[in-house]
């Protein structure tokens, strides 16, 4: 009979699906893109809080030395697993160890509890061996790993080959508070072309004042908060835009501010590999092109662009552009291209005294 494996955090789900060992899997967390049954749940979720909000929240629990998420006790001793594996990495992003083993002690057959601690992107494909030797299949971690660094070899040999000068970065993981990145994606930025002087290797990302991301001043800007998409980042940019100086950063004269889902880069799973090639190609658009099952993963912030009419250069944004503020009586012709603002301001009065008479 094959084992019953629980995997409480989306990062082990992920790297057993991508192993092929998702026979095992028989419960999940709630963020896991899985149909098996969500064992492990949350007191927030299902709610569109800002990150200011989420933060207060986080602080508030940890003072009060209460954790974020639950387990269903009924599901979890129906299931009766063989396997948990749980982490040690984060309390806030996923439940911790400590706080699952009060609901593990309780259940009739007691499994194995394997804690991954993940710092560094060598630990995380350690984790995948971890994982696939608890199930019995250690030979299809190796084999995944195996290809995963032919691609990881393939993008170091072609910022050689082009002599690719490293980028100026910062890798954003919240954004009210600004926090810094850390764990791994310190290393998946250097694997990508780019420095982070911001950031902290193997170590938990910290509230960095912007002040001292002005003074930074990096090249490209990748804002990827940890648990959001690339829409729900969007919603939140007002909060950077209306910082003192945002318009001086090199990455904003540059258009080189990105979002980017954060799944790529703050979810230790071996999709962090698809991370490190996003970031190449968002280090250097030159040397790497777009690819395409990175279309939803990731949203150039400002692009600049000539007027259709009179040749005059202005920035779009994909997030709250200037545009939005005119009056919706203009439709888009992708043919003709966009106006400036100046060109679009008299093309809706025209419009808008032609509608009159």
């Amino acid at each position: 009979m094959a084992l019953k494996a629980c995997s409480f955090l989306p990062a082990a789900t992920s790297m057993i699906q991508q192993m092929g060992l998702d026979e095992f899997l028989c419960g999940v967390t709630f963020e896991c893109h899985s149909d098996k049954p969500k064992v492990v749940r949350s007191y927030i979720e299902g709610n569109n809080y800002t990150s200011l909000e989420i933060e207060k929240i986080v602080s508030e629990s940890k003072q009060m030395g209460k954790s974020l998420y639950y387990i269903d006790e009924e599901l979890l001793q129906q299931i009766a697993p063989d396997v948990i594996f749980t982490q040690d990495v984060c309390d806030v992003c996923q439940i911790g160890t400590s706080f699952a083993e009060r609901a593990i002690h309780k259940l009739k057959k007691q499994p194995l509890v394997i804690p991954l601690t993940p710092r560094s992107l060598n630990d995380v494909y350690d984790n995948a061996i971890t994982i696939a030797k608890a199930l019995g299949k250690e030979e299809a971690a190796y084999k995944v790993l195996a290809v995963l660094k032919k691609r990881t070899d393939s993008i170091l040999d072609t910022l050689r080959k082009n002599n690719a000068p490293l980028k100026r970065v910062m890798v954003m993981e919240w954004i009210e508070p600004i926090y810094n990145c850390g764990h791994w994606i310190p290393y998946q930025i250097s694997q990508a072309g780019g420095v982070d002087m911001l950031s902290n290797p193997g170590g938990y990302s910290i509230i960095t004042p912007w002040e001292r991301v002005r003074q930074y001043n990096p090249e490209v800007l990748v804002v990827a908060p940890c648990g959001f998409d690339i829409h729900r980042a969007a919603k939140e940019i007002d909060k950077l835009q209306q910082l003192d100086g945002w318009n001086d950063i090199a990455a904003v004269k540059n258009f080189a501010v990105y979002f980017a889902d954060a799944d790529l880069f703050t979810c230790p799973s071996l999709h962090l590999v698809d991370g490190i090639e996003l970031l190449a190609y968002m280090f250097h658009p030159t040397i790497f092109p777009p690819q395409e099952k990175f279309r939803d993963k990731c949203k150039q912030l400002y692009t600049g662009k000539n007027c259709s009419k009179c040749g005059t250069g202005f920035t779009c944004s994909s997030a709250n552009c200037w545009c939005s503020d005119m009056p919706n009586v203009m439709p888009m012709n992708p043919e003709e291209g966009c106006l400036c603002p100046d060109c679009l301001k008299k093309a809706i009065e025209l419009k808008v005294v032609s509608h009159k008479g």
